[in-house]
């Protein structure tokens, strides 16, 4: 029994160094193979679809209506990513607790998506730079 034992602890042990070596080893070769030990000016500038950069990345700002869009999106995404389980169980237990949970969550979802509507958080606002000008003459 002694000897099954450390057989299969050598398997494991075997599987995790296997593990990290193959974790470690893209680490370590790139490592060897890079060229350069400072990258240059051009490799420290932000990449805007080959046009040149027109500021540094802290010095321009970005509206609030890209965060609000990304949470809005992530809240939902993981409030649908929560019925795949839902569904998967249905046929485990009461089918009735069960549509009667799932109608709960969806009207709670539906609510946070009613609000968010309401509030105007869907409607993209632009900023008038420049057309101040334009519009008086």
């Amino acid at each position: 029994m002694a000897l099954n034992e450390h057989l299969l602890y050598t398997y494991i042990f075997i599987f995790l160094a296997t593990g990290i070596a193959v974790a470690a080893a893209p680490l370590i070769i790139a490592r060897v193979l890079r060229l350069s030990r400072r990258p240059g000016d051009t490799a420290l500038q932000a990449y805007e679809c080959g046009i040149k950069t027109q500021s540094y990345a802290w010095d321009s700002r970005y509206g609030i209506a890209y965060y609000l869009y990304a949470l809005i999106f992530l809240a939902f995404e993981v409030d649908v990513l929560y019925l795949f389980p839902v569904i998967a169980a249905f046929n485990a237990g009461s089918r009735t607790k069960a549509v009667m949970l799932l109608g709960l969550f969806l009207t709670v979802l539906s609510l946070a998506l009613i609000y968010a509507w309401k509030k105007g958080s869907f409607e993209w606002k632009t900023p008038d730079v420049g057309n101040s000008s334009q519009e008086q003459n």
